[in-house]
């Protein structure tokens, strides 16, 4: 633990949605609810004005949309939201050199590493700094929370949201905590605190009071001893930069199940393509192709193999996740599909066979090209899981539309300009034409196939936007009045 609150946890406000709102102007203060859109599809992030209805992340998008049908439901672009999200980091990066980000939105920053702030002063103007740095670059906000830990800064950035800033003063961690439901502190799932609660522990205070041998004897020696310190207020972990993942992978939730074992194979070979498409965007290769099936009755299997070497070569993901489909019974339909590589390296052993491989596989065109993208999965928290969002489509015009034109994503006309999609059906796909920076725009309905209407990448959120390659320039000065115990700025 430390003595001065510089360890500094951003959380941005509502990412996707919010990102959403600044694209379209029409739909600024209005619900939002962005993820996938078909029968299984998942909420990825709702706006607050969406909150107000009962829409959350993790929530089936089909309960979302009966709690709230008239907000607006959008596929996730994450091209933007990624865009977005380096331009926040590059702002934290200048901060100090150990940043390290949970999620495209999230981060802790030891801001004493980077000689930033020092006492709780320094720390707190920092803190604003920072926000209206992110607002001037992105146009987004984004909450911060300070503290002497990574668990009490996570903490104050949750209460300090929407868009605020919140400051745990170092010593008065035990007391923060004491009032708090025992899910507040990290570790603790709806299991482990059900658990706890039929032991009489529903509190923080609750878990402190108990001593650590009653929580070791209740949930096992480490698991027990952990939350012991934790309840306690203590939380030595550091920002560690650079965080190394073990895996890449891709999935994706079919809106209806698949049957056609032709059809499950060649998706298994896309979602192969996709998982080595990331896995070379990370510099990175892999030695263990992984597999995840999960059928019809909601039954999940997994199965590896563990090539001679690392490997990012597509053909020879593509055949090993084939030679893994092959022991799978798919009987009865497929619901998810996952192709996942482990053993990560950052080097490729050169391998003739998977030349021959890839040289085989560019000579055979894919079969079904034609067929529609399936639905992603899009659940967790909006940081915590991305996965790219296929579009649906299974066969009739209105599918095929929508899987062409995704509901929110960019448009050009060469008459009315760029815009984005309202809807599509029937033949025919409507469009709304604004831009980051203009008034709500104009709807109008064009046919799918019409030869003046193409997809476009979306526009920047903010147009010359300030520069922040000097910043900060020195350390923040002490305010006088600012180093009060659990101080909190608003907006």
């Amino acid at each position: 633990m430390r003595a001065a609150p510089t360890i500094l946890h951003l959380d941005m406000d509502a990412f996707y949605a919010s990102a959403e709102q600044a694209a379209k102007p029409s739909l600024r203060g209005k619900p939002v609810v962005v993820g996938g859109l078909g029968p299984r599809g998942v909420v990825a992030t709702a706006s607050y004005e969406a909150r107000r209805f009962g829409v959350h992340s993790a929530m089936p998008m089909a309960q979302a949309r009966r709690l709230a049908p008239n907000a607006a439901y959008l596929v996730p672009r994450f091209a933007l939201y990624r865009s977005v999200s380096d331009q926040v980091m590059e702002l934290l990066g200048r901060l100090s050199p150990l940043v390290e980000p949970l999620s495209l939105d999230e981060a802790f920053v030891d801001l004493e590493a980077g000689g930033t702030a020092d006492d709780t002063a320094s720390a707190l103007e920092i803190g604003r700094q920072l926000r209206e740095a992110i607002e001037a670059v992105t146009g987004l906000s984004g909450s911060v929370g300070l503290a002497g830990s990574k668990m009490l800064a996570k903490i104050a950035s949750e209460e300090a949201k929407p868009d605020g800033i919140r400051l745990i003063a170092p010593g008065t961690e035990r007391e923060h905590l004491a009032p708090m439901p025992v899910r507040t502190l990290p570790g603790v799932g709806p299991a482990t605190a059900d658990h706890l609660r039929r032991a009489g522990m529903t509190t923080v205070d609750d878990l402190a009071e108990a001593g650590e041998a009653e929580l070791v004897r209740l949930l096992g020696k480490a698991h027990g001893a952990s939350l012991h310190r934790m309840a306690n207020g203590l939380d030595d972990r550091p920002v560690v930069a650079e965080r190394d993942a073990k895996s890449v992978s891709v999935e994706d939730t079919f809106d209806m199940d698949l049957h056609d074992r032709v059809r499950v194979r060649t998706e298994v070979e896309r979602l192969a393509d996709r998982c080595v498409q990331r896995l070379r965007g990370a510099g990175r290769s892999g030695r263990t192709v992984v597999l995840k099936v999960r059928r019809y009755d909601f039954s999940t299997l997994t199965r590896s193999e563990t090539l001679r070497g690392p490997t990012d070569d597509p053909a020879v993901v593509r055949e090993a996740a084939a030679r893994l489909l092959e022991s799978v019974d798919t009987t009865g339909g497929v619901r998810l599909l996952g192709v996942g590589v482990t053993g990560l390296a950052d080097f490729t052993q050169e391998d003739l066979f998977a030349q021959a491989a890839g040289e085989r596989a560019a000579a055979v065109p894919p079969e079904d090209a034609a067929e529609a993208r399936p639905q992603d999965d899009t659940g967790g928290h909006e940081g915590a899981a991305e996965r790219e969002a296929g579009q649906q489509g299974r066969g009739n015009a209105e599918q095929l539309a929508a899987r062409r034109w995704p509901a929110g994503h960019d448009v050009c006309h060469e008459v009315h300009g760029h815009g984005w999609v309202q809807g599509s059906g029937v033949g025919r796909v409507t469009v709304r034409f604004e831009e980051p920076g203009s008034p709500p725009g104009r709807v109008r309905t064009f046919r799918v196939d019409d030869p003046a209407l193409r997809a476009a990448e979306p526009l920047p959120l903010v147009r010359d936007a300030p520069d922040y390659s000097s910043w900060p320039a020195s350390r923040p000065k002490s305010r006088s009045g600012a180093g009060s115990p659990g101080a909190a700025s608003s907006p």
